[in-house]
């Protein structure tokens, strides 16, 4: 038959289906066709909406999620247009929420709710007039910015593809995008600069400097030009130079961009930048530290007590350094022991590749130990790379890039190699463990393909439960033996020293004047970290108060969670379902998840 004589087949069954419904059927069809939604509807009806207009914000959210249908834009960041819509969307989406009868949610459901009203609550904090007069001025440093992301997600190797000759013009397309940010953010510094609310010379220092790290780049030797170092196989010549030709074009006006940013920094901004370091020396910025510690931990905490917190753990992990000295036999005070660790050759790596190596050789070891302790693992893979030369020097020891949903693009644990002698091998393991798995790649992962989640969930988190969980994870190399080696055992404890000592020198810069010196005094004196490390450590802190008080908080309270699992549960606590329980809703706030184990211990009893 045609098609033609198909649709009307179809059409004439659909009119002898009307010929025979009834007038009990028709009422019944109304009736179905008035009965409200139900509350678990309604809510996952809102989180889908709410998604979809995060995303359409946000292309580049969207592109590493695997979305590319505006893959030619990177977004209106930094305009006020892009706020106001931002705003809006919070607004209308607690209105909505409000509207849904939560009590006729299930436990599950409830725990969605909970999570995505607390982040609709601080959502709305951020846009207060008040916030954002302290934060939409400073929309840049160097820790955060588009300048140091940029280069590496263009490269080829990250969320923004380039298999097809549209992937290539939708390149040169967000270049554009790329220099209206840039010129943006140089406007907010503007206001900042008429309002007194502005960034510290230290930080506007070294944005400087990652600038020039990247203007001294040719655009051939650049990350930029790895797209066009490889071409797919099947493009034609002259889709080949014609792209070539309007790249260059098209990095010369992000080049000029950059440009612009450093000499206004540079002649304009620096100048004028505040000289001291911590949040409340700036004009209004007491309070906005009280909220960055009540957004970081999700807990309502006070710097006074994360400082006494600190400090108490700082002196217990050292009298555990204490018990490795006395292993070891090294004959001297602590600080000596430090010093020789710091220094000795044998601990620091003899080159990038023999580093890498390394980190190679420890992720086989793990992966023959992990399902010892974990039911749930991730499909998407881990890859293993240094930092690119052009920005090791201002990065962390390690960071972890998320894969793609579907698995098919890996997670990237990135280690630093600058500075190599002070890189020092005793922490190795412990940073695997953080950054790739069973921290990171691990959490990140597992949220993003549970499509069961919504997707706020398995996208979003809190910074107290992310690095939580990688600094919890590191203790997980106790019973998987790899810390009988007491170098490796050293190692931990003095990343675990670093989690405390940043309770106690993030809140001593914010909140108690410290100055910079003084927190890098205080975390040498204290740990066996080199200076090249607690320099860095010391000026991420300054640039972006609060983060690192996220990571022992919410360590403890993951560790305080299974003890009493433990304890309460005897025989029947299994490590497995405690892990598939903490990890199995996405990041959630500390004070949701301890309701949720909370729970998870009273079922288990019951049974």
């Amino acid at each position: 038959m045609t098609k033609i004589k198909l649709l009307l087949a179809a059409a004439s069954g659909l009119a002898l289906t009307a010929c025979t419904t009834t007038a009990q059927d028709s009422a019944a069809v109304a009736a179905n066709a008035a009965v409200e939604p139900s509350a678990h509807d309604q809510l996952f009806a809102l989180f889908e909406r709410s998604d979809a207009q995060e995303l359409e914000l946000s292309p580049l959210s969207a592109m590493f999620r695997g979305d590319f249908t505006h893959a030619d834009r990177i977004g209106d960041f930094y305009s006020d247009e892009l706020d106001a819509k931002a705003k809006g969307l919070i607004e209308q989406n607690m209105a909505d929420l409000l509207a849904i009868d939560r009590g006729s949610l299930n436990a599950t459901d409830q725990l969605a709710y909970d999570v995505f009203k607390l982040q609709l609550d601080e959502g709305l904090s951020d846009y207060s007039p008040e916030i954002q007069a302290l934060t939409r001025v400073r929309p840049v440093n160097h820790m955060a910015g588009f300048h140091t992301f940029y280069p590496t997600f263009e490269s080829g190797q990250s969320a923004a593809p380039f298999k097809t000759v549209k992937d290539y013009d939708n390149a040169i397309s967000r270049h554009a995008d790329y220099v209206k940010i840039v010129d943006r953010a140089i406007g907010r510094f503007r206001e900042g600069m008429d309002t007194g609310v502005l960034e510290t010379t230290l930080t506007i220092n070294n944005v400087i400097a990652q600038l020039d790290a990247q203007l001294d780049l040719d655009v051939e030797a650049s990350p930029f030009w790895g797209a066009i170092s490889n071409f797919p196989e099947d493009f034609s010549d002259a889709d080949k130079a014609r792209i070539t030709t309007d790249f260059r074009t098209s990095l010369d006006q992000v080049y000029a961009a950059n440009r612009r940013m450093r000499d206004f920094l540079k002649d304009e901004y620096l100048p004028v930048a505040r000289t001291s370091t911590g949040l409340s020396q700036m004009k209004g910025g007491a309070v906005l530290y009280e909220k960055l510690i009540r957004d970081t931990t999700t807990l309502p905490l006070t710097a006074d007590y994360l400082h006494e917190l600190g400090l108490s753990e700082v002196a217990r992990i050292k009298s555990e350094l204490a018990k490795v000295q006395q292993e070891v036999g090294f004959e001297g005070s602590q600080t000596e022991f430090f010093d020789y660790v710091r220094t000795d050759p044998k601990f620091a790596p003899n080159s990038r590749e023999a580093l890498t190596q390394t980190y190679y050789d420890i992720g086989k070891q793990v992966d023959e130990k992990i399902g010892d302790y974990f039911s749930l693992l991730p499909k998407s893979a881990l890859e293993i790379r240094p930092y690119e030369e052009f920005r090791e020097k201002f990065e962390a020891g390690g960071s972890y890039q998320s894969g793609s949903p579907d698995g098919a693009r890996p997670g990237t644990f990135y280690f630093n190699a600058y500075d190599l002698p002070s890189r020092l091998t005793t922490g190795n393991v412990t940073l695997y463990l953080h950054e790739g798995a069973p921290g990171h790649h691990f959490q990140i992962s597992l949220a993003q393909e549970n499509e069961a989640l919504p997707a706020f969930m398995r996208f979003g988190g809190t910074t107290a439960f992310v690095e939580g969980w990688a600094l919890y994870s590191e203790t997980l190399g106790y019973p998987m033996g790899f810390y009988q080696d007491p170098w490796n055992r050293y190692g931990t404890l003095q990343d675990e020293q670093l989690r405390a000592m940043r309770l106690v020198v993030d809140t001593g810069l914010h909140a108690k004047q410290w100055t910079r010196e003084q927190a890098i005094d205080y975390m040498l004196e204290n740990s066996g970290m080199t200076r090249t490390e607690v320099v860095a450590e010391v000026e991420r802190y300054i640039a972006i108060p609060s983060q690192a008080l996220g990571y022992k908080v919410g360590a403890l309270k993951i560790q305080e969670l299974r003890d009493r699992a433990q304890a309460e549960l005897g025989d029947q606590f299994d490590i497995k379902q405690f892990h598939a329980q903490v990890l199995g809703t996405g990041a959630l706030p500390l004070a949701v998840l301890e309701q949720k184990i909370d729970r998870w211990i009273a079922a288990s009893k019951a049974d």
